[in-house]
């Protein structure tokens, strides 16, 4: 028996459908919304990271545990919410994978819980987590992945995963990468700003965390990163492989920063999330090359080229959203 906490987000909706091809047994932990794992042949279980009694009932009989499930936000720690999730969680599924004798558990952090800087050298394994002074989710993702490493020296098997930008298919909810796709893909983004990422494929990063779960070393991780591109080369690539033109204008991101405050106070007038905030503004400025050279050489991890992503992802929203790119405002330039 598989169990996947954080089923019915992005990853774990395509996490789930990878482990049910090997004929796999899956139980998923969702709570609201499970559009993503609807219709598929899992066990359903309702528990909460905070809730440690009703982690070890949703483990009981796990032979392995993925553990996505994680508060991804970029408007700040919302009152200590996102380290209660993103911390006191962790914490609490490895003392559940310990008290049920889970066999190995599969932890997901993120390239965020790593420093930036220097910015000259690329990312790897033995980059220092961010310090105090890094963003209240980028904290939170350092803080949970030592929580799953003082858990191993109490004698846990895990494994960490850390992704860059995930991206992809099965974005049901949609993901926050995936609503700013659909935003270009309606022509609802006036402009685009200067600064870039490290963009995967969500397919490949499942890939990667089967690999990790296989063959990867106890209390290692193991970063799975894509290609690396400014939002303006993006921006043209989902225009090539859409045919929708997409915005001409890119803002400087001084010029971004300095709007970044009037833009989330409008979106909390209005009730809606910002368009970008000063934390989202502060990874396109400070992570550049990711480097997946450990993942390969142990796991075998190789990812597609981005625009393979792009156009896959473009299909798989046709279909489930058939009005992009024919009626609507979002429709290819000179329909």
């Amino acid at each position: 028996m598989v169990v996947v906490t954080g089923a019915s987000g992005h990853v774990g909706g395509n996490l789930v459908r990878a482990l049910l091809d090997q004929g796999r047994r899956v139980r998923v932990v969702v709570r609201d919304d499970a559009r993503a794992v609807e219709g598929l042949d899992v066990e359903r279980v309702q528990a909460d990271v905070l809730d440690p009694d009703s982690l070890k009932a949703a483990f009981d009989g796990a032979e392995v545990v993925f553990h996505l499930a994680a508060l991804i936000l970029i408007t700040g720690g919302q009152k200590g919410r996102v380290n209660r999730i993103n911390v006191e969680g962790p914490r609490n599924v490895a003392a559940a994978c310990l008290d049920r004798k889970v066999r190995r558990l599969v932890h997901f952090s993120s390239i965020h819980a790593y420093s930036p800087t220097p910015r000259n050298v690329p990312v790897d394994e033995t980059r220092p987590f961010v310090g105090e002074d890094a963003p209240a989710y980028d904290r939170s993702k350092a803080l949970g992945q030592q929580e799953v490493l003082a858990a191993v020296s109490r004698g846990l098997d895990a494994v960490i995963v850390n992704p860059t930008a995930v991206i992809g298919p099965h974005d049901y909810k949609p993901s926050r990468m995936g609503a700013v796709q659909r935003m270009l893909y309606r022509r609802k983004m006036p402009s685009l700003v200067s600064g870039g990422f490290d963009w995967v494929d969500v397919r490949d990063v499942v890939a990667g965390a089967l690999a990790a779960e296989r063959n990867g070393r106890t209390g290692q991780n193991y970063l799975l990163s894509g290609h690396w591109a400014s939002f303006p080369e993006f921006a043209a690539l989902v225009g090539k492989v859409t045919g929708i033109r997409v915005p001409s204008l890119v803002v400087p991101l001084w010029l971004a920063y300095v709007g970044a405050p009037f833009v989330q106070a409008f979106a909390g007038l209005t009730g809606g999330m910002p368009l970008y905030t000063l934390e989202a503004l502060h990874a396109l400025k400070c992570y550049g090359e990711v480097s997946h050279e450990k993942a390969s050489r142990e796991l075998g991890y190789s990812p597609r080229p981005l625009e393979e992503t792009l156009r896959d992802t473009w299909e798989w929203w046709r279909r489930h959203d058939p009005g992009l790119g024919r009626d609507d405002p979002g429709g290819p330039a000179g329909g």
